[in-house]
Order: C-alpha cells, then structure tokens, then sequence
C-alpha cells in the first residue's frame, strides 16, 4: 500500500473555509410609527400585509408647529422586532413604492446604520419636486435626479438595493448598487463602494460598510407644517422582494489551481 505523508496530503489539497454567518432571511415586518411626532393629533392609518403590500396614511390636524412625522417600517424574522444586519450581511431588497396625497411629504427605503436605526440611511423619493436620491447614514451617495434627469410625478416607482460586503477592506470595502425602474425606463447607480467609517468604533462596529447593527426597510417623512390642515399623504410599498446573499461555503483548491467551490446567493 502506498503511504501518503502529511506533507503529500498538503501538497496535493488545501481547504480554505469560509467563516462568515448567515446573512438574515426575514418572514415579516414591523411598522414602528411616530419615530418623530411633532404633531401627535394626525390620523394615521397603516397596513402591514409583508410582502404583498404595506401602506402609511396621514392626515394633518392641528399641527400649529415642528417639523415632520416619520414613519417607518423593518424587516423582521419573528413580526414583532426589526431584525438585526450586520456588515457582513449581504442581501438585495426591492419593492414598488407610490406616495398620493396633496402634503408635501418623502418616502424610501432605508438602510440604517447602528447610531440612526430608525432615522437615516435613505433612498429618497420626495413630492411634491419629484427628487430621487440616496444619502445619509453610511450610504454612498446617490442623485438620480442628478445623473439621470429623472423626476417622480407619482405612480409606482420600483426602487432596489444590491448590498456585498465583499472583504470589508480598504482594498475591497462593501458595495451597494442602487436601482429605479419608473415607466419604461430602468436607472442603475452601479456598485459604490463604502468608505472606512470611524475606526475607534471597531469593534464592535465595523468598518468599510454599513457597519453593525444596522436595520433595513421602508419609511414616510410627512412635513407637517407646510401644508395646511386637511391635507393627507398616503405611501405604499409593495410586491416587496428580499433576498439573503450568502457568502461562498468553502473553497478547495488542488495542487494543480483547480478551484472547487460552493456558493449560495
């Protein structure tokens, strides 16, 4: 029989494995309202049928003062809490949104970094000037008004977010790609990458991406001083996509630079 050292066995195989975890797999969401609440005496109506369709109305009553309401809503696992995203948690989202109503009021999707998860990180679709931009939080920025001259005039407009955390290095930081589809017309950011962050915040949060715990999913801003009483707004997010993208399993690769390996996305 033929003897196989350690040495040959190294030579012939190395095994490479990937330790990363599991990227989240939400089954749910959570409306979390009134994150701001200059004006406490609005009606407020929501819906929440993930992923089919969820809905936030107002009406403005009495607000004499402040600045906005803000709504949001988060993907969750169990359909009571926002689940938690890591920088290494790579997933793309996706949904239809349309804002209605004669307030002036901006709506999105947010991808909201640890010291602002309910607030900031937005891409942002605002009435009643139709801008479309990405910006706050950790998110690269972004005009779609700017690069490509497009206005929201209302109807449905699918936006998406591509987020790969790649090797969250200065080499090879996360990227997110940002996506519109509005008419016949689809617009594409490209993938762009993060910068560093704040590295005396490391650990526990991260560098080069979106930086831990982020949360991840829809918001309403309704100014609620601009427009007069009476008036309302009325968002829907729906056909809402999400997908997990799992980072590769392992890696094996031959003496010979044969690469074997299994990737789930």
């Amino acid at each position: 029989m033929k003897r196989i050292n350690l040495a040959g066995l190294a030579a012939l195989a190395t095994l490479l494995p990937v330790v990363a975890m599991a990227s989240p797999n939400p089954n749910s969401a959570v409306v979390r309202p009134r994150i701001f609440n200059d004006c406490p005496g609005t009606t407020l109506g929501t819906t929440n049928n993930y992923p089919s369709l969820i809905s936030i109305s107002e009406q403005l009553q009495g607000c004499g003062g402040g600045f906005a309401n803000l709504h949001n809503w988060r993907l969750s696992e169990d359909g009571v809490n926002p689940v938690v995203f890591n920088n290494g948690d790579g997933f793309h989202l996706e949904f239809d949104l349309e804002i209605s109503g004669t307030s002036e009021c901006e709506a999105g999707l947010s991808v909201a970094p640890w010291w602002a998860q309910d607030i900031d990180g937005r891409f942002n679709v605002r009435v009643p000037d139709g801008e479309v931009a990405c910006f706050g939080g950790r998110l690269p920025f972004y005009s779609f008004t700017g690069n490509h001259g497009l206005v929201y005039a209302g109807g449905p407009i699918r936006l998406s977010v591509h987020y790969t955390p790649n090797d969250l290095s200065p080499g090879n930081p996360a990227t997110i790609e940002y996506g519109a589809t509005y008419g016949a017309n689809t617009y594409s950011s490209g993938p762009l990458p993060f910068d560093e962050g704040n590295p005396t915040e490391d650990p526990p949060y991260g560098l080069w991406g979106m930086l831990n715990d982020a949360r991840v999913g829809g918001y309403m801003q309704h100014f609620v001083t601009r427009t007069p009483d009476g008036t309302e707004s009325t968002v829907s997010w729906s056909n809402i996509v999400y997908e997990p993208i799992q980072p590769p399993v392992a890696v094996e690769k031959t003496s010979w630079g044969r690469v074997k390996g299994l990737y789930a996305r």
